[in-house]
């Protein structure tokens, strides 16, 4: 039985990455730093930009996100979540709206409504950590 080929180690500079606007939000824009065909067997890793007076409508991903906050002051919406006490954490109950800013952290389990909104004069950027695959994205009306 062979072993499963080991991924070769990779260095992305800031300069590297490209940013596309995503199609949902107007003021939304996507790179992707790390993922499967870059190499990365399992996840990835991608960065998000969110302009001032940008939102974000409410959806739904066929996989969980977790998330970090980089830069920036947002409103993030959840809805539809089930109320689940996190040991060391907030639990996000259902129709909350949180303001997040640089350094917090949230789990956003697959099918989960959720939506962003930046109110503020300065853009926020966020670190977004995916399982690799297909990613079904489905707006809430």
């Amino acid at each position: 039985m062979s072993e499963p080929e080991r991924p070769a180690p990779l260095i992305r500079r800031a300069a590297e990455i490209d940013y596309e606007p995503v199609d949902a939000a107007d003021g939304l824009e996507k790179g992707v730093l790390v993922d499967e065909a870059r190499g990365a067997p399992n996840f990835a890793i991608r960065r998000f930009t969110l302009a001032p007076g940008a939102a974000v409508p409410k959806h739904t991903n066929e996989v969980e996100h977790e998330q970090y906050v980089l830069d920036g002051e947002y409103v993030i919406g959840i809805g539809e979540a089930p109320e689940t006490p996190r040991e060391g954490g907030e639990t996000a109950d259902e129709d909350d709206e949180h303001t997040v800013s640089a350094g917090d952290s949230l789990l956003i389990p697959a099918g989960t409504v959720h939506w962003y909104r930046n109110e503020g004069d300065e853009p926020g950027a966020f670190i977004c950590a995916v399982p690799n695959g297909d990613d079904a994205i489905d707006l809430v009306e």
